[in-house]
This record gives C-alpha cells, structure tokens and sequence, in this order.
C-alpha cells in the first residue's frame, strides 16, 4: 500500500526504490487465520480503510486459512534480485496476493509468478525447493530485524532517514527534498595548498 503514495512521490526524481524483506511472523512462529479477531480487527479498522483512502485495490484472502507463511517468497525474491529483476518480482507477489488471493506459500504460484515477470521458472522453483537463497534470506532479516531495527510495515528508508507507516505523496516529497538537501556538498570559498 505504501508504494502507491511513494511511487508518485518518486515521479521525475533520480531516485530507485529496493525493496527489502520482510516479515511479522518468520518461521516458527503461527500465522494467522483471516477470520481470527486480531487479522479481522486490524483490517476493517486500518487496512481496509487506508487502501481505500490511497486508492489502492486490496482484498484480504479469507480462503486462505491460515495465511501463508512468507518466506519461500522472499527467498524468491532473493533469487529475483541476482538476476536484476527483485523489484518487478516484489510487486507481482504483493498484486497476486492482495488482489488475486493467491497462495504465496506455495512453489508453483511463485514459479508462474516469477515467469510472468520474466524469471527461468524451473530455475526458479528449483532454487526454492533446494532452499538455496535461505540463509541469504535470514540475513537480510537478522539485518531488518537487528540493525535496521525494523519492527513494523511499512517501514521506507529515505536516504538515512527512516519513514515507518503510510504517508501521503507529498509528505514523502518534503522527506525526499530535505534529504537531497542534507547530501548536497556544503562547499563555499575556501583555501587550499595552491591558494584561495
């Protein structure tokens, strides 16, 4: 949801998105039911709310019960990002399951995701199932997690200046302007060896 608002802010500016992953509930932790009171609450008096307000189409998956979890789509993520497409792959996970209500747990959704998205599927669903990019998956969340301090989604690092929650695309442009200002050289006249 976070994209929608950033996306915009982004238009016309040298800038790059990465994104990052991460998640609430890592392995061995229980996810959710959609049903459940907490995921119910959370969604009618937040998320459903704000996805309307930024415009953008969501749909909670009550068929999937409980929830998926999420990491064999970040470790395709992984995978993604050495072949240069993380990006493009990030946001066809995030469309298939909010909008599509597709199971993101599963080898063979994020295999005919990674192919629409340009990726070698059986390359792809091989690494996964090998589990090949798992312990680079763990270190970007020991990195989230522990230096980052990231502790909830979204959370957008604007050069250093960390953004956690939604904001509106022109609160996002204030953030991106101040930052470009704070990496500007501040650089007057000054002497050096050679003279002034």
């Amino acid at each position: 949801m976070a994209e929608a608002p950033l996306k915009k802010a982004i238009e016309g500016k040298d800038v790059e998105i990465e994104w990052m992953p991460f998640e609430l509930r890592p392995l061995p932790h229980e996810t959710h039911s959609p049903k459940s009171e907490y995921i119910q609450s959370g969604w009618n008096s937040s998320i459903k709310p704000m996805a309307e307000r930024f415009g953008v189409k969501m749909e909670l998956p009550m068929h999937l019960d409980p929830m998926p979890h999420t990491h064999l789509a970040h470790e395709g993520f992984q995978f993604a990002k050495t072949e240069g497409l993380g990006n493009e792959y990030a946001e066809a996970v995030l469309q298939e399951f909010w909008e599509n209500g597709k199971n993101i747990g599963d080898i063979e959704t994020l295999g005919s995701i990674a192919e629409a998205v340009g990726l070698d599927r059986k390359k792809f669903e091989a690494a996964l199932k090998n589990r090949s990019f798992e312990q680079r998956h763990k270190e970007t969340l020991r990195h989230a997690y522990e230096e980052a301090q990231i502790t909830a989604v979204p959370t957008i690092f604007i050069g250093s200046r960390r953004v956690q929650g939604l904001h509106t695309k022109e609160m996002l442009e204030k953030i991106i302007g101040q930052e470009a200002e704070d990496d500007s050289p501040n650089t007057g006249d000054s002497c050096g060896i050679d003279g002034c």
